[in-house]
């Protein structure tokens, strides 16, 4: 896979519904359908798939005069990397500073933080 950069806010929404569609192939006018309404015109579609297929994101295939696309990254993967980004990037690398941000800045509820708990409690025991 080629070297990936950033997934443009446009380029996340084709991305969540190839993500939600197969991890095999599908046609622009699946992901069109997929997509949440304003929907883009095809060509900004179709522009947006070669962006992404560029930046290693999507495969491309031709069927013909049709093309197929697919996902080459799945939503944990990419989740993971960019989160690992964003640790590196806006906390030193530092999983404890980011977990603080969110926890300070967040609203969480007892609930949540009971269940923030939880997971501590269990990874401990690992």
């Amino acid at each position: 896979m080629k070297e990936q950069k950033q997934i443009t806010k446009a380029e996340m929404l084709i991305m969540d519904a190839l993500w939600s569609l197969s991890a095999q192939g599908v046609g622009s006018a699946d992901i069109m359908q997929a997509l949440p309404d304003p929907k883009p015109a095809i060509t900004t579609l179709l522009t947006h798939l070669k962006i992404l297929t560029e930046k290693g994101f999507v495969e491309t295939e031709k069927h013909g005069k049709l093309l197929s696309f697919k996902p080459l990254i799945s939503r944990e993967a990419y989740t993971r990397r960019f989160m690992k980004d964003v640790k590196n990037t806006f906390f030193g690398g530092s999983p404890l500073s980011l977990l603080s941000f969110f926890v300070h800045e967040e609203k969480l509820t007892n609930e949540q933080l009971d269940e923030l708990e939880e997971i501590i409690r269990r990874k401990k025991q690992l």
